[in-house]
């Protein structure tokens, strides 16, 4: 049996390693140039360095994402304080604060006024549980969104967690969040950025394991169509080089929503997308920056520090992606100089936009997802826009992967 992968993205190369690593005959079709999608690396002409695409953030509590990178060997790649404690800095106010969540599960750190956010009460954090319970609705409708702890901590946790305003989105896809993060305790939820960079930590290794194995990478192969016969993918076209299935061969779409809805049948996906935007920075951190402090009353949301540069990602970002790139670098760097009392002028600089970086995670949205299994018996679905119980993160792509190559192991026992 051969599996073939449509697409290199991080869901595409999480099944691909899954389904290598148990021995299986593994192929994977790329559209573009090279593997990652939206999480990948690249030497930027402007500034002269390797930047990432974003500054993707995982947690320490991401169980698949740590699983897959200890199958590829580079978990020690994550770096991150020791601890959960998180800065913040309120540009408008000129205000700063950090919050110090203790490791274990029960959540002690909320009754001390020192740790907690400030302003606010122990009872306040109790409405954080109208998330985990009820059907899927507007979290503007499944818990109050106002008051120090909206303002000063889950406003902006939730909109990045979610890349969509956060009243706006989904308290399922929210209460899933808090579920396996602030409900798990601090342990669960330290901050974690891939170093040297997302390449190195999520791609190349994982390209080297599947090579090792045996398995095959085609670049610059999109796929065109599929065809279907007596209930299977009978054949996958190429622009010149269709590959007939035999009838134990399998398939996994890995590719973006709005291309794999064109080549299966009657597929609902989400079709409403919101941007991420991010700033790169060329100037050397100096000495004691925190490495991430979250932004409040600005146009920054998180501000991260590298040994090279200084990096902001704005999640929820759609209208930023109109506004002029220099426009934006000054008031990106504007919101940096404030936080970390720099006076320097604006160093060089480079604004990357993702205008289609996630599926808008409101409940219409999430209700389009489709789970991993289709009509099909040799077709399986991954991609973080899928059904993964998550919204569009490093987490539920991963996890995507791993749960479409187990459906697919399935399918290959069936045949």
């Amino acid at each position: 049996m051969t599996v073939y992968i449509i697409g290199a993205g991080l869901a595409g190369l999480s099944a691909a390693v899954r389904l290598a690593g148990a021995g299986h005959d593994v192929e994977i079709l790329e559209a573009a140039a090279h593997a990652g999608g939206r999480c990948r690396s690249y030497v930027d002409p402007v500034l002269e360095m390797t930047l990432d695409n974003g500054n993707h953030l995982v947690l320490s509590g991401n169980r698949d994402t740590f699983d897959y990178l200890r199958r590829i060997g580079t978990a020690s790649l994550m770096s991150g304080p020791d601890d959960a404690r998180m800065a913040y800095h309120d540009v408008a106010r000129r205000e700063r604060w950090t919050i110090r969540p203790n490791d274990g599960a029960f959540p002690w750190w909320v009754f001390s006024r020192r740790r907690r956010v400030p302003g606010t009460r122990a009872a306040d954090y109790l409405g954080l549980l109208s998330l985990l319970r009820g059907k899927d609705r507007p979290i503007g409708e499944a818990m109050a969104c106002h008051g120090a702890l909206w303002d000063r901590l889950m406003d902006s946790f939730l909109t990045s967690a979610l890349n969509t305003t956060a009243t706006e989105g989904s308290s399922a896809l929210a209460g899933a969040v808090v579920a396996e993060s602030l409900a798990r305790g601090g342990k669960a939820y330290r901050a974690r950025i891939a170093h040297p960079t997302l390449g190195a930590a999520f791609i190349e290794p994982a390209l080297a394991y599947l090579a090792a194995r045996g398995a095959r990478v085609r670049y610059a192969s999109p796929v065109k169509s599929l065809a279907f016969a007596q209930g299977r993918v009978s054949a996958i076209g190429l622009a010149d080089d269709p590959v007939a299935l035999t009838g134990d061969d399998s398939v996994i779409l890995a590719a973006p929503p709005w291309i794999s809805e064109t080549l299966v049948p009657d597929l609902k996906v989400p079709q409403v997308f919101n941007a991420i935007v991010n700033g790169h920075f060329k100037i050397a951190a100096p000495p004691g920056l925190r490495p991430i402090v979250g932004v409040l009353g600005g146009t920054a949301q998180w501000i991260f520090a590298f040994p090279d540069r200084l990096s902001v990602t704005v999640s929820a970002a759609d209208d930023l992606a109109d506004q002029d790139r220099e426009a934006l670098a000054n008031t990106l760097w504007r919101d940096i100089a404030q936080v970390h009392g720099l006076t320097a002028a604006l160093p060089p600089w480079r604004i990357v936009k993702e205008r289609r970086a996630t599926f808008a995670a409101t409940p219409e949205q999430n209700a389009l997802r489709p789970g991993p299994r289709t009509a099909w018996r040799n077709l399986a679905l991954a991609g973080d826009w899928t059904a993964t119980g998550l919204p569009s993160t490093i987490e539920g792509a991963i996890r995507s992967g791993k749960t479409a190559a187990k459906l697919t192991l399935n399918l290959g026992r069936d045949a």
